[in-house]
C-alpha cells in the first residue's frame, strides 16, 4: 500500500501544534484532503482558531494518520490558484457524504496548508 493511498483513504487527521503561549503540544481532529506531499484543511474560526494562531507563530507540527506520524510545515495559503485547489479539495472529499450544505463553509473558511515530510511516516 502506497503512502498516498493510505492518507487518501482517512477521513480525519491529528494535527498537533506548538502553543504560541504555552509551548505545549494541542491535538486537533480536523477534516483535510491530500495533495502530493500537502495536506489541506479549512478553518472555519479563520485566523482566530487557536490552531492557526498556533501555527502562524510556530509553523513546526505534527500529523497523525493512518498510524502513521509526518513531520510538517504549516502556512496559511496565499496564492489564489492553491487557495482554490485547498477549497475545492476539503470540499469535495466530504461533500458527498455529509448531510448538510457545505458550500458556504468552502468558500469562508480559511484554507491551511501543511507541507508533510511524506519519509517520515
Amino acid at each position: 500500500m502506497t503512502v498516498t493511498t493510505d492518507l487518501d483513504r482517512q477521513a480525519v487527521i491529528h494535527l498537533t501544534t506548538v502553543g504560541r503561549v504555552t509551548g505545549q503540544s494541542h491535538t486537533i481532529e480536523i477534516w483535510f484532503a491530500h495533495v502530493d506531499s500537502t495536506l489541506y484543511m479549512l478553518s472555519g474560526g479563520g485566523d482566530r482558531s487557536d490552531w492557526v494562531r498556533n501555527m502562524t507563530r510556530i509553523p513546526a507540527v505534527w500529523i497523525r494518520v493512518g498510524g502513521r506520524e509526518y513531520k510538517g510545515a504549516g502556512r496559511i495559503v496565499t496564492d489564489p490558484q492553491e487557495d482554490r485547489l485547498a477549497r475545492n479539495a476539503v470540499h469535495d472529499k466530504y461533500a458527498a457524504h455529509y448531510g448538510g450544505d457545505l458550500i458556504g463553509w468552502r468558500e469562508t473558511a480559511l484554507p491551511i496548508a501543511v507541507d508533510i515530510d511524506l519519509s517520515t511516516g
